[in-house]
Formats: structure tokens, C-alpha cells, sequence
């Protein structure tokens, strides 16, 4: 059948299929590449610290966050999870890759927390609870295709409890990450490693929430017990209360 174009998820699933299966999709066809992406340990990604965010940690510390249910989408080892964790959030946390999931358990058991982490698509995975008090995302929203932006503000409306904050951390417009206008993203096929945001960019597509506070990551050096590199930007949500 060669008209098989119905619905809008049609539609999304034919524009997944412009970009190639690697580290650019967050597709099931990339859980190889991450898989093998996170296969060494010992590699030099910054981001493999066993620390949490630093933004986290001064919401935190401000009074920002309260704990609550927390959703962390492309967990990764689990840095970040296991430190909610440890704050009193009961957490669930997914990652499209089985050796991130693992390590992240690891990670969870060490510390003594208590982690649900699942292994998945962030936009089909099961999850045990219908909507969260916090949406955590550091480093999944600029590995997505524009396409599915859609699908993650579809995500935010389902999961993210009305009154309860989104966290994004992105790569920052003029520091790491790919500038190129959303078109030719599709005409070039691939998406560069992740694409870079500024805060206008952010401001807009968050637009139905309340901005808190948008700035450059803090930086902090390897003998810091928080991490933050300033090629992330982050922005901190709060989806408006019905």
C-alpha cells in the first residue's frame, strides 16, 4: 500500500524516517549507538559524573522545587534521578538505553535510592502514574527532531500535572549544537549531534507555561560535587494551574 498517510502519527513517523537511524534519533533504531555510546565508563564525557545538575541543586536549595513525583526523560546513568531520589521525589526515569538503564541502577543501589527506571521511548513507555509534580529533562530535547516537538509538548500536556514544573536543560545557541533553521534540518538529513536553542527559542516553545528562570549553566570543575558545563542553557517552567 503505497497511501498509507491517515493520521498525524502517520505523519510524524514518515518525517522520523528523513533522519538516519543514530545518536540524532530517539528512536528504537538509535538504542544501538547509545547503547555503545555509553559502553565505556571510563570515556571522557563530562556528563558521566556521578553529579547532579547544578541548576537542579539551586532550585532546589531555593525552594524552587518541593519534592514531589518526579519524571526524568533521557536519564542516562541516572545522575540526576538518583539525586532526586535522594531529596525525597519519588522518581521514574527512562532512557532508550538498556547500558544507560543499567549503569543508572547501579548508580541508584549504590547510593541507597529508590529509582523506577524503564527502559524506552520516552513518548510510548509505560509509566506507573498518570501525571508528575516535576518533568526533569537534561540533554533529551535538543537530540529531537523539530517533528517531534509536537510530540513532546503532547507528552508534557499528558504527564506534567497542571501547577507542576518542567526543567530543561538544552545546548545553548553560540555555544554547542547545530543553528541551522528548522527546514533545513530536513533537507540536510541529519541533525549535527543536537540542536542549539536560545532563550527566545525556549520562551517560544514553552509559551502555554509560566517562564521562572532561564540562564547559561553554571560552570564547575571536576573537584565539585555539582556538575555544569556552560554549553547547556537551562530554563526552569511552571505549567499554569487549571
Amino acid at each position: 500500500m503505497h497511501r498509507d498517510i491517515r493520521t498525524t502519527d502517520d505523519v510524524l513517523d514518515l518525517l522520523d524516517q528523513l533522519f538516519p537511524p543514530a545518536a540524532d534519533r530517539w528512536t528504537d533504531q538509535a538504542r544501538d549507538w547509545w547503547d555503545q555510546f555509553y559502553a565505556d565508563r571510563s570515556a571522557p564525557r563530562p556528563f558521566f559524573v556521578p553529579k547532579p545538575d547544578e541548576n537542579l541543586v539551586s532550585y532546589l536549595d531555593r525552594g524552587l522545587l518541593t519534592p514531589g513525583r518526579a519524571l526524568d526523560l533521557g536519564a542516562g546513568p541516572g545522575r540526576n534521578a538518583v539525586h532526586l531520589a535522594s531529596q525525597g521525589f519519588e522518581v521514574d526515569a527512562v532512557d532508550l538505553s538498556p547500558t544507560a538503564v543499567a549503569w543508572a541502577g547501579e548508580r541508584a543501589r549504590e547510593a541507597g535510592t529508590d529509582v523506577r527506571f524503564h527502559c524506552g521511548n520516552i513518548f510510548t513507555v509505560e509509566l506507573p502514574h498518570r501525571q508528575y509534580d516535576l518533568v526533569y529533562d537534561s540533554g533529551c530535547l535538543h537530540h529531537l527532531p523539530p517533528h517531534r516537538r509536537i510530540s513532546y509538548l503532547a507528552l508534557l500536556e499528558r504527564v506534567l500535572k497542571p501547577g507542576g514544573h518542567l526543567v530543561v536543560n538544552a545546548f545553548a545557541a553560540g555555544a554547542m549544537g547545530s543553528e541551522l533553521p528548522d527546514r533545513e534540518l530536513y533537507r540536510n538529513g541529519r541533525l549535527d549531534g543536537g540542536l542549539a536553542y536560545t532563550p527566545d527559542e525556549l520562551r517560544h516553545l514553552f509559551s502555554e507555561f509560566t517562564e521562572i528562570e532561564i540562564r547559561p549553566m553554571v560552570p564547575h570543575g571536576p573537584d565539585s560535587p555539582l556538575f555544569g558545563i556552560p554549553v547547556l542553557l537551562s530554563a526552569l517552567f511552571r505549567r499554569p494551574a487549571e
